[in-house]
């Protein structure tokens, strides 16, 4: 049973404190205290390197930092330092900065195969300007996304498509259709119904599993043959993957492609990136209509494009990739083998690339359950490790890895216990946690 001695006072009433403020009590829907166990939802106070404390003194080795973000480690001081030096330059000017100049060089330098970029401060900008420049340049309405994948964009031809889909117009959701990842003949039948109809194909170029043999060409061949624009979002897969992202990895070139997350550690800014001739069209430098592709007031805000820089030359330099694979590889083989040796093998499945680790939790006949998940993440809480994936920073050591296969270990011990029981009630300790898309609060 669950002995409830962990208390989050001053967590609790933080979170109380934010609901009454902020909508959801986070920024972030995928940060919500309803993705964790009830009165289990830390507010953070800091960071440093793996690990972060909560305002009731309690320290974790995070996991999954800044929703993918911070692959380098909280307040990575290669990075921090780049970002001092511009602080007390000036931070935005009413013409670029040179930083603009250098940033764009950079990037281009480590993503050779984009021709142009434009910085911006989040994914879902970048993301909504490449549909919108993919729209303009096939003069096509349609949006074809891939279904597999969680997340393109805040905005409406994404939103749509999902379970909180309130304020979302229908005549705007009915022009984005969606394709399965892998199946090329079930994109090609699309594209064939809506023959002359789909401006571009969105999708991550790889997520928890590998891309089948030949498909990220296949759907290059596709995207040529019938006219469209091939649009890698790289927000996930961008440094993870490769320095130069799965583009690069997999030697597949995408027309466009949208980087962030990783790009800043941390810091706010994202990029869309790709063929000079498309690129352009959002610029000054030809004869057709002009597409208004990004521009915002902070996009280019010199502090945070000096942390991009700093990122860049950190990962090309230190090998930062082979390290988070290197990292993961450990952290995967010790969850397995925890979760086989407490019996939960087939129960607590760990997935994905071993920079991109999640986890999965299955009930006692296979299936996806939050109750148990619930239970999972109480028992990692507890131990000491914040945990909603298993996504590995750089700045974990192999001293964290151990001492978080030793809390996995104990959490499946009473996992077992659950499943023996036929019920994991017992050990929820309230309510369990909630999808992030869902139609009702």
């Amino acid at each position: 049973m669950d002995t409830g001695e962990f208390h989050l006072p001053r967590s609790r009433a933080a979170n109380e404190r934010l609901h009454r403020l902020v909508p959801g009590g986070a920024h972030t829907y995928a940060k919500g205290d309803d993705q964790y166990p009830e009165h289990l939802a830390p507010v953070i106070s800091h960071g440093r390197g793996a690990h972060v404390w909560d305002i009731d003194g309690n320290r974790y080795v995070e996991y999954g930092s800044g929703l993918r973000s911070v692959s380098l480690g909280h307040a990575h001081p290669r990075v921090v330092e780049a970002v001092r030096r511009e602080l007390d330059r000036g931070g935005n000017f009413v013409r670029p900065s040179v930083v603009e100049l250098e940033a764009a060089e950079r990037f281009l330098a480590t993503v050779p195969t984009a021709e142009m970029v434009k910085f911006a401060k989040n994914g879902s900008d970048a993301t909504t300007a490449a549909v919108r420049l993919a729209r303009a340049a096939t003069g096509r309405p349609r949006v074809a996304l891939c279904a597999d994948h969680p997340f393109f964009s805040v905005d409406d031809w994404f939103i749509g498509t999902t379970p909180m889909s309130a304020g979302v117009p229908a005549a705007t959701a009915e022009l984005t259709v969606a394709f399965p990842y892998g199946d090329l003949a079930a994109t090609e039948e699309l594209l064939t119904r809506y023959e002359g109809e789909v401006a571009c194909l969105v999708l991550e170029p790889a997520t928890h599993t590998e891309p089948p043999p030949g498909y990220l060409a296949g759907l290059r061949e596709l995207a040529d043959r019938h006219g469209c624009v091939l649009v890698f979002d790289e927000m996930i897969t961008g440094f993870r993957w490769s320095e130069a992202g799965a583009q690069g990895l997999y030697g597949v070139v995408p027309d466009l492609s949208t980087f962030g997350k990783a790009l800043g550690n941390g810091f706010a800014v994202s990029a869309l990136a790709g063929r000079r001739e498309l690129m352009e069209r959002g610029g000054l430098r030809h004869c057709g209509d002009r597409v208004f592709l990004l521009s915002t007031t902070h996009g280019a805000e010199t502090h945070s494009l000096a942390a991009a820089m700093a990122v860049l030359a950190t990962y090309t330099e230190e090998g930062v990739t082979a390290r988070l694979h290197a990292l993961g590889e450990r952290l995967a083989a010790g969850v397995r083998g925890a979760a086989a040796a407490m019996g939960v093998g087939e129960h607590v499945v760990v997935r994905g690339r071993p920079s991109n680790l999640v986890f999965a939790t299955l009930d006692e006949h296979g299936q996806p359950s939050q109750r148990y998940r619930t239970l999972f993440l109480r028992r990692l809480l507890t131990g000491g490790v914040l945990a909603p994936s298993f996504v590995v920073s750089s700045a974990l050591s192999d001293a964290d890895i151990d001492r978080t296969v030793d809390v996995v270990a104990e959490a499946c011990a009473v996992y077992r216990k659950a499943l023996d029981a036929g019920d994991p009630a017992p050990w929820l300790g309230g309510r369990p946690v909630k999808p992030v898309f869902r139609r009702l609060a």
